[in-house]
C-alpha cells in the first residue's frame, strides 16, 4: 500500500500537497482489456485513436501489447460499440445544437480527436448541410450574451471569439457590418488577417 506525501502545517489547518495516483494496472488478458474499454466507452463516447491512447498505459510497449488493443479495438467495432463515424456525426450535431459552434471549430476538434480527415468532412457537411453560418453566429453571440460592441476593443473581442468559436471571417465581417461597426475597425481587424 502506497502512503500519501507528508502533510504540511500552514496557517489555517493542514494542506495535503499533493494527493498520489495509481499508474494503470498492466494486463495481459484480452477479457480484462476489453471490459475497461467497454467501461470507459460507456462513461463516454469516445474516438478510435481516444480509445487507443486510453488503453495503450495499460498494456507492455512490445508488440504482443499492441496486438492486444488492436484485437480489443477490433472487437469493439464488430459489436458496434465503436464507429468513428458515428461518433462525428453525434459529436458535429452535439456541438452545433448545444454549443453553437461554428464548422471549423467541429472539424478541428474532431482532428485532436484522432479521427480520419474523409470521416470528419462527411459528417461535418450532413450536420452542417442546412445551417446558415450567419445565423448560427447569431446565435452563438446569443448564447455567449454577447451585444453589439460599443467599441474597437469590443468589437476586437467579438471578432476573436467568433473566430475562436470557429466561424468563417466572411461571416464574422457580415454581422460586424450588420451592426454598423465603422470602417476603421472593420479595416484594422481585417489587416490583423493578414
Amino acid at each position: 500500500m502506497r502512503m500519501s506525501r507528508p502533510v504540511e502545517s500552514t496557517g489555517r489547518g493542514n494542506l495535503l500537497l499533493a494527493m498520489a495516483f495509481a499508474r494503470p494496472r498492466k494486463t495481459d488478458s484480452e477479457n480484462e482489456l476489453y471490459e475497461y474499454a467497454v467501461g470507459a466507452l460507456g462513461r463516454r463516447m469516445r474516438s478510435v485513436a481516444e480509445l487507443k491512447r486510453l488503453l495503450r498505459p495499460r498494456v507492455e510497449a512490445d508488440e504482443y501489447g499492441q496486438t492486444l488493443v488492436e484485437l480489443v479495438i477490433r472487437r469493439l467495432k464488430d459489436r458496434g460499440y465503436l464507429n468513428d463515424a458515428k461518433y462525428a456525426a453525434a459529436y458535429s450535431s452535439f456541438r452545433r445544437d448545444n454549443e453553437k459552434f461554428g464548422r471549423r471549430r467541429v472539424v478541428t476538434d474532431l482532428k485532436i480527436k484522432g479521427v480520419h480527415g474523409e470521416v470528419i468532412e462527411k459528417a461535418v457537411d450532413s450536420v452542417y448541410d442546412e445551417v446558415s453560418d450567419e445565423k448560427q453566429a447569431r446565435e452563438y453571440l446569443k448564447r455567449k450574451r454577447l451585444k453589439k460592441p460599443t467599441d474597437q476593443k469590443q468589437t476586437a473581442r467579438i471578432f476573436r471569439q467568433l473566430g475562436r468559436a470557429g466561424f468563417a471571417p466572411k461571416t464574422i465581417f457580415v454581422i460586424l457590418k450588420k451592426w454598423e461597426v465603422d470602417d476603421e475597425t472593420l479595416g484594422a481587424l481585417e489587416s490583423e488577417l493578414e
